[in-house]
């Protein structure tokens, strides 16, 4: 697995986290703003500044988001 920066892995964790979140309670304004703030920072991060990642690189980061999960 590539080794991602870990603010960017911490960001993937907490967007999996909402979105479970939001699942269980659909139409949660609160849920909906923090999973798109949270997007907008996974999407934005200055890790792809260089470049924009591919399918296994975001395949890869949302793995390590659900590892969490696993663990609980």
């Amino acid at each position: 697995m590539r080794p991602f920066p870990a603010d960017l892995a911490q960001a993937q964790q907490e967007w999996s986290a909402t979105y479970r979140q939001l699942a269980e309670q659909p139409g949660r304004t609160e849920l909906r703003r923090a999973l798109y703030r949270l997007s907008a920072q996974l999407l934005f991060h200055p890790y792809w500044r260089q470049r924009r990642p591919s399918a296994a690189e975001w395949w890869e980061l949302r793995e390590l988001g659900q590892a969490d999960r696993d663990v609980s």
